[in-house]
């Protein structure tokens, strides 16, 4: 399977000749979800949901499908009948000759007189990729790639060391790091890599690896 890091938050999936493409948001670029044969979304916040990168995307391809939770799927179902799936945590399916299943319901808090809203992560193919979305949850099957947050208002990092540990993956790719400056990435990049007890890596966006 081969991962393209976009902008933010926004992965790309390649496997057999299809794409998969993960939070194509506000923050990701134009064409973030370009090509792409299945979108799934993790939650409203627009640097994850953009809905003009994804009524492109869904307009180009008449046959790609889109996977998100109720929020998401009632702002844009009805322009694309029967092309949008609501899902939840304990939902499996395919999407694009990927196997996905759904874990977590909440959004990380952010403050405490802000209301969560809801938030799903995607495991993908049994556990060689998981993409959390905006909270820290750990899914009860191992992880190959975490696709980690590493900053955002609702975290700090030594939640973000912690997450790392609890879910033990092999390695672990930043996303969410659009807030992130150059400056401060070398410490990330150490403190993580140091004390997450994993492989630790970072990707510019449009790098690719081979997961």
């Amino acid at each position: 399977m081969k991962l393209t890091k976009k902008s933010h938050a926004c992965v790309r999936l390649e496997k057999d000749g299809r794409t998969l493409v993960i939070d194509p948001g506000g923050f990701s670029e134009q064409d973030a979800a370009a090509g792409a044969d299945a979108v799934l979304i993790t939650h409203e916040h627009p640097d994850h949901f953009d809905e003009g990168r994804l009524r492109a995307a869904l307009e180009a391809n008449p046959a790609a499908g889109v996977w998100t939770l109720k929020a998401v799927a009632d702002q844009i179902a009805a322009a694309f009948p029967g092309r949008v799936h609501t899902v939840g945590h304990g939902d499996t399916f395919t999407a694009a000759g990927f196997d996905v299943q759904v874990h977590g319901e909440l959004h990380a808090v952010i403050h405490p007189d802000i209301p969560r809203i809801t938030n799903v992560g995607y495991l993908i193919d049994g556990g060689k990729v998981f993409h959390p979305g905006d909270a820290l949850t750990v899914p009860d099957h191992p992880v190959e790639t975490l696709m980690l947050p590493v900053m955002a208002p609702w975290n700090k990092i030594s939640e973000v060391i912690d997450y790392v540990r609890e879910v033990g993956p092999q390695r672990a790719y930043d996303v969410h790091d659009a807030l992130l400056t150059d400056l401060a990435r070398p410490i990330y990049d150490r403190q993580i890599g140091a004390l997450g007890g994993t492989d630790h890596q970072r990707l510019t966006p449009g790098a690719s690896a081979e997961v």
